[in-house]
């Protein structure tokens, strides 16, 4: 079995209507650049955000780089996909405003044959409902994730308990439909690091993985808190060689020397610790 790959932590946003920002971005810590047709772009200047992302993105990339889009179902999102879906180096499509699986399939027939990775976000109370149908609505997703600024003002909360419900709800929808843990929601106070590690350490008490900013000096805040600690490592460590071990016995379940009792089911969260250890490593 091959080992698993270290899922990235850190999404950072760049407005399409601002080109110059693009390579700046891409030479940043972020382990994936969206760049955005969306909320960051005024109505006047979409056009020319569209073509500034397909100029980007007709050219190799040094690292991922994916797109938010308009909403689907707006003119603006229907001429991002048609624009957009042959460009060659266009990792993968953040689609907005998601409420239903057939939002999924209008994404998939606009794409055509091109077939590309899509993060589905959830902004409104219907798609918070809807999150399995839309988690599993098609192959092609690859992730959920909220988009929190509308979900409050849909929920009419101000903040952050208001939202744990739905980031829970979040979370499990993932894992049922058996897509990688979400990631973050973007936090809009980016002079305020201390409240951005407080926010990202509730998330990864919830679940989540990683989180999307705004400003290249979250980046760092955010990696560190959701990268595994020393202790968290040698324990995962830990479980897979007793589980390597119980597997050469043949026996399923295992006890560790603490006297804890665990399985296979426990696989996948160690592995993606050692994976994301071994990533901190190469990176010195």
């Amino acid at each position: 079995m091959s080992p698993a790959a270290a899922p990235p932590l850190t999404w950072l946003y760049a407005p399409g209507d601002r080109p110059e920002r693009f390579a700046k971005a891409i030479a940043s810590e972020a382990d994936v650049v969206i760049v955005d047709l969306e909320d960051a772009v005024a109505p006047g200047h979409k056009d020319a955000a569209r073509e500034s992302a397909h100029a980007l993105l007709s050219q190799p990339t040094p690292k991922p780089v994916v797109v938010r889009i308009n909403d689907i179902r707006s003119a603006w999102g229907a001429a991002d996909l048609a624009r957009l879906r042959d460009a060659p180096s266009l990792a993968g499509v953040r689609v907005p405003k998601v409420e239903s699986a057939e939002d999924v399939r209008a994404v998939r027939t606009a794409l055509g044959s091109r077939v590309l990775p899509l993060t589905c976000l959830i902004e409104s109370a219907r798609g918070v409902e809807a999150a399995f149908e839309i988690a599993s609505a098609d192959p092609n997703v690859a992730g959920i994730a909220l988009g929190e600024a509308d979900l409050r003002s849909d929920l009419g909360v101000n903040d952050e308990e208001g939202l744990l419900w739905a980031r829970s709800r979040i979370v499990v929808a993932a894992r049922a439909a058996d897509l990688p843990a979400p990631a973050m929601s973007v936090y809009t106070k980016i002079d305020d690091l201390e409240g951005l590690a407080a926010s990202c350490r509730r998330g990864r008490s919830l679940g989540f993985v990683g989180r999307a900013a705004i400003h290249p000096r979250q980046l760092p805040v955010i990696a560190e808190c959701f990268m595994p600690t020393g202790a968290e490592i040698s324990a995962a460590r830990e479980l897979l060689d007793a589980l390597a071990q119980a597997n050469t016995a043949e026996h399923g379940v295992v006890v560790l020397a603490s006297g804890q009792f665990v399985d296979r089911a426990m696989i996948k969260g160690a592995e993606r610790v050692v994976a994301l250890a071994a990533r901190r490593a190469e990176r010195g």
